[in-house]
């Protein structure tokens, strides 16, 4: 029987506290291999060009080359390279330009072990990871109001059939495409193919920005459940 490889995860971060601590607490978990740790965008690029590893966890504000550029050129450079920004920045600003950049997740610094292990296994099956936390607590500003004249936005959007409909709701409510079957009694890769075409109607790069997408439009309200019809 095949023995499942683990998942090979570049830690970049430029305090070295945080950076070692979660390098130990990365090896303590089953299926994880930490394979360096560095302190600087530069050298991120560097390492992880030669190093190609599964997942990179990127904090956002270093001095030098910061996470976002450090993620923008990683994805263009290794594209099989997962990123997901773990950062102190709740800032919807540094969100979107790290979704812009090709990051596949963002955690907060706060987020438990569980979450942030959670995080690079979903990235690493080829998943994008949006934590309802941090995306509802970034988008509190809209108001009903203002979900209401997104809707209207989205009305002359290229229109989702009904079932992409339900798979989109899920994925703004954080759902695994694994999760995601269960609920809706799909086979794994159906759910996939109708992410893909999700995010090929709505002109999307991620599952990230189908999610901000459709909290934006108010399918998912801000207690992650399902808006307005």
């Amino acid at each position: 029987m095949e023995v499942e490889r683990n998942i090979t995860v570049v830690v970049v971060d430029d305090q070295e506290l945080f950076r070692h601590g979660l390098r130990t607490v990365l090896a303590l978990e089953a299926g994880f291999e930490v394979v360096a740790e560095v302190a600087t965008g530069e050298d991120a690029v560097a390492r992880v060009t030669e190093l190609v590893p599964d997942v990179v966890l990127m904090d956002v504000a270093m001095p030098g080359v910061g996470g976002i550029d450090a993620t923008r050129a990683i994805c263009e450079t290794v594209p099989t390279t997962k990123v997901v920004m773990l950062t102190a920045s709740d800032d919807e600003d540094d969100l979107y330009a790290a979704m812009r950049a090709g990051a596949n997740g963002y955690l907060l610094k706060d987020s438990s072990l569980d979450e942030v292990a959670a995080a690079v296994r979903a990235v690493a099956r080829g998943e994008s990871l949006v934590s309802p936390s941090i995306a509802f607590r970034l988008l509190s500003e809209f108001s009903a109001g203002t979900a209401r004249s997104a809707t209207a936005a989205v009305d002359v959007a290229p229109r989702l059939s009904e079932r992409e409909t339900e798979v989109l709701k899920l994925v703004a409510q954080g759902k695994t495409n694994r999760e995601a079957a269960g609920v809706l009694t799909l086979s794994e890769n159906t759910v996939k193919n109708h992410v893909a075409n999700i995010l090929d109607k709505l002109h999307l790069r991620s599952r990230l920005e189908a999610a901000l997408y459709a909290m934006r439009s108010g399918m998912v309200d801000s207690s992650g459940g399902e808006g307005p019809a």
